[in-house]
């Protein structure tokens, strides 16, 4: 549900051992129906089946933007659509799916993707797929997700820390996201560039409190530098929509720090700028 640059992705690998449906609206809907160009790691072309409308289905991965997800959600309790698995940036989106629907999981991804044009990805990292329950168990249902994942070639793992994965993960993103969005820059940039790089940390530092505030105790300085390493030819998922003039997730990422912080009595001035700046750019660009 939702078949841009990661759901494609997804959808790809699936569909080498899956029947697969693409969920797509527009301009990608009408290039998906003639086929998916994959380029990058993999070179290929493939007939998928693409749909405007969510239908019935053993699993739906849900991979909309996280603005979107209170629509999406309403929209697949009119289907009996089965395990739905969140693999959406930012906070939040699981709530809202389990508003409407019973069977929820999350899952935290580093697979990259980019999206070249429609029906166009370029499969631009391979990576890991975590998947679990918002309250830590190892479900029946994480246990067979995970299995479908593995069986189509996909590196993913049950985890009971689901949360902790998925926080952290925000945490990482808010200190590339906006600042490669708002210089129209790839994510190497940051490493490159001592200003920016000196920019990310301070942003990092807002979430390593909010973390250690939740009893997530997380140093992430390396962690931050060696995503930026493996994905310096990356174009960020904010940067790609900004650059097609579309509405981004800032408001589910930093704009979750800046709350998270408010709740917990944490001052997080940094990324409360990035998310006032990205907010004024969306406005300048004219959202389509």
């Amino acid at each position: 549900m939702g078949a841009g640059a990661l759901g494609c992705l997804y959808g790809y690998m699936l569909q080498r051992k899956f029947d697969v449906i693409f969920v797509a609206r527009g301009e990608q809907l009408k290039a998906l129906k003639r086929g998916l160009r994959v380029t990058g790691i993999v070179e290929d072309f493939v007939r998928v089946k693409a749909v405007e409308n969510p239908v019935e289905a053993d699993v739906t991965f849900v991979t909309v933007k996280s603005y979107d997800t209170e629509e999406v959600a309403k929209e697949l309790s009119r289907v009996n659509c089965g395990i739905v698995v969140s693999l959406q940036n930012g906070i939040g989106n699981e709530e809202i799916l389990m508003n409407h629907l019973d069977r929820v999981l999350s899952g935290v991804t580093t697979y990259a993707s980019n999206l070249v044009d429609y029906g166009w990805i370029e499969f631009a990292g391979e990576g890991e797929t975590f998947v679990g329950e918002l309250n830590g168990r190892i479900s029946d249902d994480v246990i067979r997700v995970v299995e479908i994942l593995k069986s189509a070639g996909v590196k993913a793992h049950a985890v009971e820390d689901i949360v902790r994965r998925k926080w952290i993960k925000t945490v990482i993103n808010s200190a590339i996201n906006p600042i490669t969005a708002i210089l129209r820059v790839r994510n190497g940039k940051i490493l490159e560039i001592e200003e920016l790089w000196d920019l990310a940390l301070r942003v990092l530092r807002e979430g390593e409190k909010i973390l250690e505030a939740m009893g997530f105790e997380e140093k992430l300085e390396e962690v931050l530098r060696d995503v930026l390493i493996k994905t310096a030819r990356n174009r960020s998922s904010m940067l790609q929509d900004v650059e097609r003039c579309k509405r981004t997730e800032i408001d589910f990422i930093n704009g979750a720090l800046v709350r998270k912080g408010e709740e917990l009595g944490i001052d997080t001035p940094y990324n409360r700028t990035l998310t006032l700046l990205v907010k004024s750019l969306e406005s300048i660009i004219s959202l389509k």
